[in-house]
Order: structure tokens, then C-alpha cells, then sequence
């Protein structure tokens, strides 16, 4: 029987944190999900970890690359072995509160004009302690594209890219870039096929480590080049990365499912927003009020699956 969800996990060299991130995804309450691993080539023991789930639960494959594609293809290659109506893309170093996806499907059904539902999410250290809670102000749940689109522009922050996604709007959009700042127009080109809602609980947790992706690799090039390695080649100057993602604006607003005046709207705001990171203006982001979570989270254990709960 085809499920109804698939959570697509790609990973590189992901033991130190894996093993709790899965634990957390596998005791979901909602249970209607297959969850793909696609390993990009592991050196350490992440085949070990996966090979041990995948003998635990009927629910998971595991596909491991002959050679490391990089992040953006295998973001995009684990998309394609996916079955569900829903998808989502999973981190190996995330947590999950146990009722973040019966949630977001929740949402989808009461919203069927929605593509997408996420839950508000904090920032965890290396132990699973919350650092800081991320009031989620964007106005993604807006009517018009134009002010979705103005709001992502200038949002400083956001987990769109992890929530739980319509797959046939999936499809409509690019595969995900390798270059700068590759995945905030890939949202955005997300956010032009339709509205995201936001659960108003805090039950994602995205970590924050010194071997993350963004913190080991702190310049463009590198950063493109964890994308895909041919980034890191000599045709790939940084001047080229940056055009791509200013380009990258452009495309998705010419191939947007919106009308005429919504997309020289989008139009406007991209020339006001480059003009304002060249001459360091400072420009307010359109936002609607915040919703606070139900309850203040003070401490991930007992609402994590695999975690214990203390008094």
C-alpha cells in the first residue's frame, strides 16, 4: 500500500547525530509515512546506522550513492524516489517533536489551497538543549505571491524548506541549486505556487553544531561546494555564484503561476532588494503579527521521541 507521506533523509557523514534524529521521526504519531535515506557516499559509520533502522522498521529504505553528488543532488535525488502525496525533507541532525507531522498533514486537510505546513521551530545545541526559540513573522500564509515573495526577500530566517510539502507542487518548481543562497529561491519559488502554514508550536528543532553545513564551510565558494563539489572548480568564481542566485530571483518569478501585476510586483521588490544589499540600505520585511506557541518550551525531553521525559 502506498503511503500517504514520505520523509526523503539525505546524509553525508552523519553518525554523530543520526541515530536521534531517526529514533525521533520513527516514534511520529502519525504513522502513514515511508521514510527514504539516501546516503551521499558515507566514510565514517552512517551505512552502519542506517543498516540497523532498515532491519528495525518496514518503513525505511536506504540507498547509498557510489560517490558524493553533494548536498543539493542528493536533496533532489531522494525527491525522486518518493511515493507520497506529502513529502518531506529530513535532517540527520534535526529533532522532531512527536506530533510534528500529524500536525502539518492536519493543516494540509483543513487547507487543501495550502502547499505547505511547518511548525514554529527553535535552534538546539549539540545536546539537544534549546539555545533560542524563532518567532516565525513571515507572511507566507498571505493570499498574494507578491507579499510571500516580499516577505521570504527579506526574512532573516525560516524552516519552510522542511516542512511538510504538497509533492505535486514539488514538481511544479526547479530542483534545488548549488549556488549562493540556492535554497532561499528555492522556498520562494515554493511560496509562488501557494500558501504555507505555520502549526503554532514549537516541534522542530534544528541543531546547531560546529560540523554543521553552515558553519564549516564559512565562505561562498564553500558553501557551493558542499552543494556540489564542482563548485569548488576554477569556472565557478564566487562573481558567477552570486549572479546565479540574483538570476535565480528572476527565473522563478517569469515562470510563477501568478498574474501579470503580482509578478512586476515580485519584479519591483528584487530590484528594490538588490539595490538595498548594494548600497547597505536597511529595508523592513513585510510581517504579520506572531502567534505564540500554545505553550512556552523550555526543554526538548518528553516531547522528542527517544528522549526521556523528566521531572
Amino acid at each position: 500500500m502506498t503511503p500517504r507521506l514520505t520523509l526523503g533523509l539525505p546524509v553525508y557523514n552523519g553518525e554523530e547525530f543520526l541515530a536521534e534524529s531517526l529514533d525521533a521521526l520513527l516514534g511520529q504519531s502519525y504513522e502513514d509515512f515511508e521514510l527514504v535515506i539516501t546516503d551521499n557516499a558515507s566514510t565514517d559509520g552512517t551505512p552502519e546506522i542506517c543498516k540497523k533502522y532498515l532491519a528495525m522498521d518496514s518503513r525505511v529504505s536506504y540507498h547509498r550513492l557510489p560517490e558524493n553528488i553533494g548536498a543539493a543532488g542528493n536533496h533532489n535525488y531522494v525527491f525522486t524516489l518518493a511515493r507520497g502525496e506529502l513529502f518531506k525533507w529530513a535532517s540527520h541532525d534535526d529533532l522532531y517533536g512527536a506530533t510534528l507531522l500529524e500536525r502539518c498533514v492536519e493543516a494540509l486537510d483543513e487547507r487543501p489551497d495550502y502547499i505547505l505546513a511547518h511548525a514554529y521551530h527553535a535552534t538546539i545545541d549539540s545536546q539537544g538543549k534549546i539555545i533560542e526559540p524563532y518567532d516565525y513573522r513571515i507572511p507566507t500564509d498571505s493570499p498574494s505571491a507578491a507579499t510571500r515573495f516580499r516577505g521570504l526577500l527579506y526574512a532573516s530566517g525560516g524552516d519552510d524548506f522542511y516542512g511538510v510539502i504538497r509533492s505535486a507542487a514539488l514538481r511544479r518548481v526547479r530542483p534545488h541549486g548549488s549556488y549562493h543562497h540556492a535554497d532561499r529561491t528555492f522556498v520562494m519559488d515554493l511560496a509562488m505556487q501557494g500558501r504555507f502554514h505555520q502549526v503554532p508550536e514549537l516541534l522542530y528543532f534544528r541543531r546547531d553544531h560546529e560540523t554543521r553545513a553552515e558553519r564549516a564551510n564559512p565562505s561562498v565558494r564553500s558553501r557551493c561546494a558542499n552543494l556540489d563539489p564542482k563548485r569548488g572548480m576554477g569556472f565557478n568564481p564566487t562573481i558567477r555564484l552570486l549572479a546565479e542566485y540574483a538570476w535565480g530571483y528572476v527565473d522563478l518569478i517569469n515562470r510563477a503561476p501568478i498574474p501579470a501585476a503580482e509578478k512586476r510586483r515580485c519584479y519591483r521588490h528584487v530590484a528594490e532588494y538588490l539595490s538595498s544589499r548594494v548600497t547597505r540600505r536597511v529595508v523592513s520585511a513585510d510581517s504579520r503579527p506572531a502567534v505564540a506557541p500554545k505553550e512556552q518550551v523550555i526543554s526538548i525531553d518528553g516531547i522528542v521521541p527517544g528522549r526521556p521525559v523528566r521531572p
